[in-house]
């Protein structure tokens, strides 16, 4: 059955990286922020001590960079040589938010009431584009914050002493912030949705079905075969072994999610 190539490989692995270096960083980070929290000790002895913590919590913020390096120098490339500035910043195919998406807002409420029909999507919703961009806004506080904290002596050079109690602050915070949406909003919004529960796998697997792309995004569909471009994205169904091994990879991501998140809840309202 043909189905339709939705990411390449080299989004599905930036993507793999980004979920296990996000899980490291929570489950290395929040121990230190819930030091009282009678779970952090047990958390900090399962990871190897406090500097094997620290040394995980750095190895994955290196990761961090690392791929939203790589994913900014792909859109450069993808725009500059493949499209050759061919690209427009504002339509179906850009990640960027523009009325459209405001719209899909509003009618996406007026049909969680049951005033109206469900929006129609394109390539990518509204949601989709939130968790996106929500990534430079996490690299930029939690990551600049994360670099204060971490060479402490090359920026005492130049910064004044409170600088580093409000890095304290924001990084302490975001990362908090940026735990508690990865571990319930996106999870809901990627996963447990009644219509892709319990895994999407389209981010492993990069395929969906025809049927899918009718359902979920009706306009790529029809824009796709307008333009005659839909038999561009043909291709046969993905390898069993890479999407059995991606669902497990999936599954494994979101049960710790939740096992941290259970952990940070604990925490926050109880200890």
């Amino acid at each position: 059955m043909a189905e339709i190539k939705r990411f390449n490989a080299y989004h599905r692995w930036l993507h793999v990286a980004m979920a296990v270096s996000f899980i490291g960083l929570v489950a290395s980070g929040m121990p230190l922020k819930y030091a009282n929290a009678p779970w952090a000790a047990w958390l900090m002895r399962f990871l190897g001590g406090y500097y094997a913590a620290g040394l995980i919590h750095r190895i994955c913020a290196v990761i961090t960079f690392g791929y939203f390096a790589a994913h900014i120098g792909y859109v450069i490339y993808d725009i500059a040589i493949v499209r050759k500035f061919r690209f427009n910043i504002l339509g179906p195919e850009s990640m960027v938010p523009w009325l459209k998406d405001l719209e899909d807002i509003y009618h996406s409420f007026r049909w969680f009431f049951g005033m109206g029909p469900r929006p129609q999507f394109d390539r990518f919703t509204y949601w989709e584009k939130f968790d996106y961009w929500a990534v430079f806004w996490g690299v930029g506080m939690i990551g600049v914050s994360g670099l204060f904290l971490w060479f402490p002596e090359f920026f005492g050079r130049f910064m004044p002493g409170w600088a580093f109690n409000i890095a304290t602050v924001i990084h302490s915070d975001e990362a908090l912030l940026a735990a508690g949406f990865i571990f319930t909003i996106h999870y809901f919004n990627t996963h447990l949705r009644p219509e892709k529960f319990p895994m999407d796998p389209v981010i492993f697997s990069g395929r969906l079905t025809l049927h899918e792309l009718q359902h979920d995004r009706p306009l790529e569909y029809r824009r796709l075969v307008d333009e005659n471009r839909l038999e561009q994205y043909l291709t046969g169904p993905q390898q069993t072994w890479i999407t059995d091994a991606g669902i497990l990879f999936g599954f494994a991501i979101v049960l710790i999610g939740f096992f941290l998140l259970i952990l940070i809840v604990m925490g926050q309202f109880i200890y």
